[in-house]
């Protein structure tokens, strides 16, 4: 991972106004995201830019996901070999940084990657802010139409998802979740192609933008891409000395 200074994509403003009842919530959240429920599997490359852990951010990494846990992410380095190769299946991930010759393994999969990038989340709430879901198989308990055109609709987990007026249908345009607020600035086709994802916590300094590029959803994926191949000799590192190093330390 190449880590430079970099700018972030500009914040969408929510509406701040309460709204009135949105009766056909359901109907449009169904619509809304029919594209990214139906993703079984996903390949993608990234173009990442931002902020994390108070370093700029510039690079590239190819992710592939298969629900319900398995992820493999691998930081494309200028030249040489990765940046670093992450691969999580059922909740436990391994990491290999080749550069370092350096190995974490059976660590939980969220922990890797928030201790990696600053962003704590589990390999299929990650593929889900990804595709324009927000949250991995979640349910619309309500919504509410707002000035402007928008509207916004509450989903179980305690995420809302932001959707815009454009034609005759509905546009997802940003989301809320825990800890965090993704923004959808642009779409290539059923799914985004810019995703911010900015921390709402101040103590996580995390503003991140990544432009998916290469797409492909549904097509067979060999279990070994969610394994990393470690050369012997490689040396163990904890999760501890991962979290001190800092989010996307340079390589």
């Amino acid at each position: 991972m190449v880590l430079a200074s970099g700018c972030a994509a500009r914040r969408i403003e929510l509406p701040a106004d309460p709204g009135a009842p949105f009766s056909d919530f359901a109907e449009t959240y169904r619509l809304a995201t029919m594209a990214c429920a139906g993703v079984r599997t996903m390949t993608a490359e990234l173009a990442l830019s931002g902020r994390a852990g108070g370093r700029g951010v510039r690079g590239r990494a190819i992710a592939g996901f298969e629900p319900p846990a398995s992820m493999r992410l691998e930081g494309v380095a200028p030249f040489g070999p990765p940046a670093f190769i992450l691969a999580a299946r059922a909740g436990s991930a391994t990491l290999f940084l080749p550069r370092d010759n350096r190995v974490l393994r059976n660590a939980p999969a969220e922990d890797v990657l928030g201790a990696l990038t600053g962003v704590t989340l589990a390999p299929a709430d990650l593929q889900a802010v990804l595709t324009g879901c927000v949250v991995a198989a979640a349910g619309a308990t309500g919504g509410r139409l707002h000035r402007n055109g928008w509207a916004s609709i509450d989903l179980t987990g305690g995420a809302t998802l932001f959707l815009e007026r454009e034609d005759e249908g509905w546009q997802p345009r940003a989301a809320r979740r825990p800890g965090w607020q993704v923004d959808y600035p642009s779409w290539q086709g059923p799914f985004p192609q810019t995703v911010r994802l900015r921390s709402l916590d101040p103590r996580v300094d995390v503003d991140l933008t990544a432009t998916l590029s290469q797409l492909e959803t549904n097509v067979p994926l060999d279990p070994v891409a969610f394994t990393v191949h470690v050369p012997p000799g490689a040396l163990d590192l904890t999760l501890s000395e991962l979290r001190k190093a800092g989010p996307l330390r340079a390589q």
